[in-house]
């Protein structure tokens, strides 16, 4: 009987010093809100036809360039990891470090360099159409998948 009682103790003091998780709270950051991409410009309006959702991963070697390359749908994304630089043909530049989010821009030039020692790692999600390509490069290759 002591061994009972001694076992239901235990047993009580352990469900009463596990803590609930009922104070945490679900936390949201805004990383971007606007109506213009990185260098400035306005973002087109939404094109015509079944919509085509395409969520990428892109990850940048050290040392690399991408090919330059013009988006035809509005695209966001965030840095996950690493460093990038990002020109326009105009020669605007924004340098992204993880973490940080871009606005891409839409019917104009531009190109990726990784110019650190370290891959860089970007989510991208880009809200087109299903008959429309989401990057074009500036040799006029269409693309679903290159950045």
């Amino acid at each position: 009987m002591k061994s009972i009682y001694i076992f239901t103790l235990l047993i009580t003091c352990l469900f009463s010093s596990c803590k609930t998780h009922q104070n945490l709270k679900t936390e949201v950051v805004k990383l971007s809100e606007t109506t213009k991409s990185w260098n400035g410009d306005d973002l087109p309006e939404y094109l015509d036809g079944k919509p085509k959702i395409t969520i990428l991963k892109i990850t940048i070697p050290p040392h690399t360039k991408l090919k330059v390359h013009k988006h035809l749908v509005i695209n966001a994304g965030v840095l996950l990891k690493g460093e990038l630089l990002v020109v326009d043909e105009h020669n605007n530049t924004l340098n992204l470090k993880a973490g940080n989010p871009i606005v891409e821009l839409v019917n104009t030039f531009h190109h990726g360099e990784n110019n650190t020692n370290k891959p860089a790692e970007i989510i991208v999600f880009y809200a087109g159409n299903v008959d429309v390509p989401i990057t074009v490069l500036k040799d006029g290759n269409a693309s679903g998948s290159n950045h």
